[in-house]
């Protein structure tokens, strides 16, 4: 428990940090663009803000809505993230060759390599360690997936319960790299060229390296954009005379695409390099460079360690939540489950549970929290109930790693690496997210607008079901045009090289420009919503939740990993079309409602919480006001 000396210290430091924040603000200010303009500002709300009325919110005099300025301790939590999306993907962008394709032959095709995996310059020169076919490769792939977004359910209650992000992240960055370190070992020649021993060692670090991925990943999302606290609508008069309405949903949003793309920079970079290494050095420089870079991250950790802004654990919350529902619907179950959802679908269910509305003296032990906590809580079960759609997405956009793959080396690569294709995705979100930031979002924003969250998901949804179209299509002319018709996979000549359909790879721009759009609009969006609706002391959780869906989405493509392999994958992309569409429709019909109250939500009071009844009101306010020592 922190001291009153502790909690003093740490004042300090935020009066001392504010200072600063304003000296960066006023630099980093562009007079040019308004929303950038917000000079003099720490992150707490100046003297002068005021509380939007619901005229200057949404009626004819509605003001323009800015963002707040971002602080260059963002930026450093977001290179941390790009140096390991970076080694993350730039590992996992090897496994599909690497479980797929046989080890070159001794004599193979020219500057092949058999000891190295090293595919060689020629123009259907592919590497390859297992020789387990697509289907294994996919398999393992899905696995994967499967693997690091469950093990964030996790890491994110040890987070917010016990250790804090900090600490959480800096013990998954270790575990990372142990993870790394093992798949280089797979690749040496004395292991990569003995199946079973690669396999086996191949295997320990895909699971290590997920442990340490799954810890990671919840948590960075959190403390990015943790370093601003500001968390309510206020208006505010600029310099130039003109009342604005600072919104910390556009503020999140903007962070968030630009932590998005430090993400896809670290992957674009990882995934280019790391192609050309396995091709035509061989896997164990693939996997080793990865490794490099992601060793620089405890440096920059260390440097932030007193620098962050970081909420302490504040333990029981997540069970705490778990009790405020039930204990809503204590009244409320009935076995007929039309009447069962009346009765929790009519307005009341959280007021119920609500303290103030409960006799002091009936009020449980554990209800040590006030009414505007359980309204969080209410908002954090309605982001879970948003993201219940998110599986069907990542069905789509899982094939961008997968199937997409194996596909581009059945077509014509001319010296391509057939993984180095799907590289378009990052590089078209490089050039989108700007695009995106600096002119889309306020330009909508100048016309009027709202383009909410649930608006973005829904668009996200379509765009995937567009790029599944395209990749049916492509398929189609695959099986069509290639030597071996349906067989495609599995066509080529007695030394083994591949032989392609007459259909140049770069046919497949179309699905990766529409996959990364649709990122952009659904997969950063989930970011800014968990982090925006979640509680404020559960938001690695609600972040986990979030990443969870593409554990689930893993479970059910593994169901149907047999449409993955010839002559089935014209279905296989038509099914995940289908179902990303249908699924973006009946989002929006479902969650209609909850995107009109979209200011309301984003504007609750702060709620408070003790974490047990011992626990004292100042340490309460301390929570989240900045750097804690000890």
């Amino acid at each position: 428990m922190a001291t009153s000396a502790e909690i003093r210290s740490s004042s300090s430091d935020i009066q001392e940090s504010d200072r600063a924040v304003t000296i960066v603000d006023e630099k980093l200010s562009d007079p040019g663009r308004p929303e950038k303009s917000l000079v003099s500002a720490s992150y707490h709300n100046q003297i002068g803000d005021e509380d939007p009325t619901a005229d200057e919110l949404h009626g004819p005099s509605a003001l323009r809505r800015v963002s707040a300025p971002i602080p260059w301790a963002v930026y450093t939590v977001a290179f941390v993230e790009l140096c390991e999306r970076f080694s993350y993907y730039g590992t996992q962008v090897l496994y599909s060759n690497f479980v797929n394709h046989s080890l070159p032959q001794i004599n193979g095709p020219p500057g092949s390599n058999h000891y190295t995996g090293a595919g060689g310059g020629s123009d259907q020169g592919v590497s390859g360690a297992l020789g387990r076919g697509v289907e294994t490769a996919n398999g393992i792939n899905t696995f994967n997936t499967f693997w690091c977004y469950v093990i964030p359910l996790f890491s994110a209650y040890i987070a917010d319960e016990y250790w804090g992000r900090y600490k959480t992240i800096c013990w998954s960055i270790a575990l990372a790299i142990l993870g790394h370190i093992i798949l280089v070992i797979s690749a040496i020649p004395p292991v990569i060229t003995n199946d079973s021993a690669c396999f086996g060692v191949f295997m320990l670090g895909v699971i290590i390296m997920g442990l340490g991925t799954g810890g990671f990943k919840p948590n960075i999302s959190a403390l990015v954009v943790e370093q601003i606290p500001a968390v309510n609508l206020k208006v505010r008069t600029l310099p130039s005379g003109e009342r604005v309405i600072v919104d910390p949903t556009i503020t999140q949003s903007r962070i968030y695409h630009y932590f998005y793309l430090f993400i896809n920079i670290g992957a674009l970079v990882g995934q280019i390099g790391m192609a050309y290494a396995e091709k035509y050095v061989g896997f164990w420089l693939a996997y080793l460079l990865p490794t490099i870079m992601f060793l620089t991250t405890p440096f920059v950790m260390w440097w932030g360690r007193k620098r962050y802004r970081q909420s302490p654990p504040q333990g029981s919350v997540v069970s705490k939540a778990v009790r405020v529902f039930f204990f809503a619907l204590r009244d409320r179950w009935h076995w007929n489950p039309v009447k069962f959802w009346k009765r929790t679908h009519d307005g009341t269910l959280w007021e119920a549970a609500k303290p103030s509305n409960i006799p002091f003296g009936s009020r449980p032990a554990w209800m040590t929290f006030d009414d505007a906590w359980v309204d969080e809580v209410r908002r954090g079960f309605a982001a879970c109930a948003v993201f219940c759609y998110y599986p069907l997405y990542w069905l789509a956009y899982g094939q961008l790693t997968n199937n997409l793959t194996a596909q581009a080396s059945t077509m014509t690569l001319n010296g391509v690496p057939n993984d180095v294709v799907n590289n378009l995705d990052p590089f078209a979100l490089i050039i989108f997210i700007p695009i995106c930031d600096a002119f889309l979002y306020p330009g909508l924003r100048k016309m009027g607008f709202q383009f909410t969250a649930i608006k973005k998901i829904t668009v996200g949804f379509l765009l995937a079901a567009l790029a599944m179209v395209w990749s049916a299509v492509i398929q189609y002319y695959i099986y069509r045009d290639s030597p071996c018709g349906y067989n495609a996979n599995s066509c080529a000549t007695d030394d083994g090289a591949i032989i392609p359909a007459p259909i140049n790879v770069w046919a497949q721009t179309g699905a990766y420009v529409l996959i990364a759009l649709s990122e952009i609009f659904a997969s950063i969006t989930s970011l800014e919503y968990a982090y925006s609706k979640a509680p404020r002391n559960m938001r690695s959780l609600i972040q986990a939740i979030s990443l969870f869906t593409n554990a689930i989405s893993a479970a059910i493509a593994e169901a149907l990993n047999p449409l993955s392999s010839d002559p089935l994958l014209i279905w296989n992309y038509g099914v995940f079309a289908v179902i990303s569409g249908i699924g973006g429709l009946l989002f929006i019909i479902q969650f209609w409602s909850l995107d009109k109250e979209e200011d309301e939500l984003n504007n609750l009071p702060e709620g408070r919480i003790e974490a047990d009844e011992k626990s004292t009101q100042g340490i309460l306010e301390a929570a989240e006001i900045g750097p804690v020592r000890g």
